[in-house]
Parts: C-alpha cells; sequence; structure tokens
C-alpha cells in the first residue's frame, strides 16, 4: 500500500478537523468499493466450488473416500467435510 501526505489531498479545514482526532498518526482510509469475497478475483473460488461439486458427485456414484482422497491429493477427513455439507 503506498502512502500519502494528507496535506497534499484534503482541504485545510478538513485536514485541522481531522488532526483534532489522530494527530501525527497513521491512519488507514478504506476503499469505498465493495469488499471482494475470497478468491473472486483469481478465480480459485470457482475452482473449488467446480472440484468440490466433482467429489460430491463421485462419491455419491458411489466413489469411496480413500480413493477420493487419493485421486485429489486431499486427506481423508477433507473429502469428509466437503461430502457432509
Amino acid at each position: 500500500m503506498k502512502y500519502i501526505n494528507a496535506a497534499d489531498v484534503l482541504p485545510k479545514e478538513l485536514l485541522n478537523e481531522i488532526l483534532k482526532y489522530v494527530d501525527g498518526k497513521l491512519l488507514y482510509i478504506p476503499t469505498s468499493r465493495r469488499k471482494r469475497k475470497w478468491g473472486e478475483c483469481s478465480g480459485s473460488r470457482e475452482y473449488y466450488k467446480k472440484r468440490n461439486n466433482e467429489i460430491i458427485d463421485q462419491y455419491k456414484n458411489g466413489v469411496t473416500i480413500n480413493n477420493i482422497a487419493k485421486n485429489y491429493c486431499l486427506s481423508y477427513d477433507s473429502v469428509r467435510k466437503i461430502v457432509n455439507k
């Protein structure tokens, strides 16, 4: 994150008002944009959703948890959590 000097971007009156509360300290101002959920930007969210649906389908079709775990390089407990949702 790049820091900018508040004196360079804020009106003097607003800067003086802020200084009453946080004189000389760092202040974080969050973005006004909607915060994205984990994995939305990178595509990870969709990837794991698709993978988990494949795992659930395989389990419903009779593939054992041990075989699914081996095929996806997951632990038995990880697969069990996915199929028991």
